[in-house]
């Protein structure tokens, strides 16, 4: 993984416009926290969101891809945001709202665990 810390800045700008984030440092990439939930990240100059079974449809619908990890043959839990979402906030807005909601309900199952 990787990414240009001008694409980060800009991605960082996009995004507060709709919601306060933070942004971390990690495995090659960027983590992106909203309301103390990891519901992004950053890769090779692509923004991936947290799904689930409340938004992969809409991904899915826009021909977006699930997030590869390390050239793994496995998925994580996350799908490319298409682009063009980033200079819509109201539309962001929603594909925010739903990420945070999935990343929500796996924190709870995550609690409920252990």
């Amino acid at each position: 993984m990787g990414f240009d810390q001008e694409f980060r800045r800009y991605v960082e700008v996009k995004l507060s416009v709709v919601l306060p984030i933070r942004t971390k440092a990690m495995f090659g990439g960027v983590g992106i926290y909203g309301n103390d939930l990891f519901f992004a990240l950053i890769a090779e100059n692509k923004l991936y969101f947290k799904v689930g079974n409340l938004n992969r449809s809409d991904f899915e619908t826009a021909g977006m891809e699930p997030f590869f990890p390390y050239d793994s043959p496995s998925p994580m839990g996350y799908y490319e945001l298409p682009p063009d979402l980033l200079v819509r906030p109201e539309e962001l807005k929603v594909w925010i709202d739903k990420a945070l909601a999935v990343a929500e309900t796996k924190r709870k199952k995550s609690k409920d665990a252990h």
